[in-house]
């Protein structure tokens, strides 16, 4: 998500974060503010400037599209840069540029085919995902419906993911023995409907009654959470209750694991979802240092979740989430001080890779949550010198990718440097953050142009 500096900015980021936001009315197109001077070995055209540019071309597999279908021969060299890796995070620096969705896609359908991937997870609620899978299993509806129900409101409520679902739904369909799997590895948002809570409780009712009505107690005055907005006007004192009595019920469901049974697994996650999302919105908006601890617990929260699908199907999995939670670095450390991303190298080591977007003008979706309107197209210019995109789209393939741990020195040393980078999450603010790419991401994917996302 993009950055704030003001308690109502860091309101509309957490709500979205948590899955909450319905959409957004956003101010007028905006133009990026001038990026800070370059140093004098990075003017543009100067010698410098012009050796890293040369040292980036060395490294660049030009990218034929973006689009999925077709050949493609020209993501090759990125299957072998993520090579053994069990979870690859794909990012995306607008949550509503067509572009990036599509090329997740592309690049999914690649992994399937080509390198064994069987699930793609996204930065969207745990019970949202469940439902998608359902219908990819061979559950009733159709991709438009299922995506316009579970993806409401976020911004990924696009064709783009109508195309993906339907995808993933034939897929399926023609290889029976080998299906792909939909995870959401976010809280519960925009609330967590009585699905999930009855989820637990019925699984609950099978094999442990004994706990049921206990249970049933703990849960009576938290179900349904359906309104993210008004759940956090409730009192801090009273939301920190909540999360107790959701934090007690997941330990009375998981004290019965090891004897519920194979699937009973699967039911402790549910209540643990639960517990994650209650106890991340108690959150007190009036303390910054509240709203970094929450955030905190939502990308450790994620990266949770990422681990135990990983390890519960032992499924390959491409993660797909904003640039900020799927690398190293975020460009709000103060608001995003431990990424999803940093907690995965951790504790994947290079069975983690993380691949970052960037992209040199045009649109895309963003939106200011606080108002509950729809998302609205944002278009800043073609990046300023002195930028990390500027110096990027001077390479001579329009789209193209790199690994970023084997460029050349001069590369190497430039993209170390933090510098000024498009980036816009719930909201865009053309005072530009900088990001030090080379420390952010393994593998980097920049475009020249990209437009708005398609709405449903």
């Amino acid at each position: 998500m993009n950055r704030s500096g003001t308690a109502t900015g860091r309101r509309q980021l957490l709500v979205l974060a948590a899955g909450a936001a319905a959409g957004a009315l956003t101010a007028p197109a905006a133009s990026a503010a001038p990026a800070a001077p370059p140093g004098p070995a990075e003017s543009a055209g100067g010698s410098g400037d012009a050796a890293v540019v040369r040292a980036l071309e060395r490294a660049a597999h030009p990218l034929h599209s973006t689009e999925p279908g077709g050949r493609t021969g020209d993501l090759r060299a990125l299957g072998s840069m993520v090579g053994d890796a069990r979870v690859v995070g794909l990012g995306e620096a607008t949550h509503g540029s067509h572009e990036f969705f599509a090329m997740k896609e592309r690049v999914f359908r690649h992994l399937v085919e080509e390198r064994g991937f069987t699930t793609f997870a996204l930065e969207m609620s745990w019970s949202a995902g469940l439902r998608i899978d359902e219908f990819l299993q061979g559950g009733p509806g159709d991709a438009r419906t299922v995506a316009a129900s579970a993806l409401r409101g976020s911004p990924w409520e696009r064709e783009e993911f109508v195309s993906l679902i339907a995808w993933m739904r034939e897929h399926n369909r023609r290889n029976p023995h080998r299906p792909v799997h939909f995870m959401g590895d976010d809280l519960g948002g925009p609330g967590l409907g009585d699905d999930i809570f009855e989820r637990v409780l019925s699984s609950v009712r099978a094999a442990q009654p004994e706990a049921l009505p206990e249970l049933t107690g703990l849960y009576a005055g938290l179900r349904p959470l359906d309104d993210v907005f008004a759940y956090l006007r409730r009192p801090v004192a009273e939301r920190r209750r909540n999360a107790a009595l959701a934090q007690r019920a997941l330990d009375l469901v998981a004290a019965h694991e090891g004897t519920g049974g194979e699937a009973y697994g699967w039911t402790v996650q549910h209540a643990r979802n639960i517990a994650q999302t209650f106890a991340f919105a108690t959150f007190d908006l009036a303390d910054p240092a509240s709203v970094t601890a929450a955030e905190r617990l939502r990308d450790q929260a994620m990266a949770d979740n990422v681990l135990w699908w990983q390890r519960r199907t032992g499924h390959k999995i491409l993660l797909s989430a904003h640039n900020g939670h799927v690398g190293y670095l975020s460009t709000d450390p103060a608001m995003y001080p431990r990424t999803q991303g940093a907690v995965l190298r951790e504790r994947l080591g290079r069975g983690y890779a993380a691949v970052g977007f960037s992209f040199a003008g045009g649109s895309f979706l963003t939106g200011d949550t606080s108002l509950g309107g729809e998302w609205q197209p944002v278009r800043v210019p073609q990046a300023a010198p002195g930028s990390n995109e500027h110096t990027l789209d001077r390479v001579r393939h329009r789209d193209f990718y790199l690994d970023l741990r084997t460029v050349p020195a001069p590369a190497r040393a430039w993209l170390d440097r933090a510098r000024p980078v498009y980036d816009a999450g719930s909201v865009f603010r053309p005072d530009l953050p900088d990001l030090a790419l080379g420390r952010a991401y393994d593998v980097l994917v920049h475009l020249h142009r990209v437009r708005a996302a398609d709405r449903l």
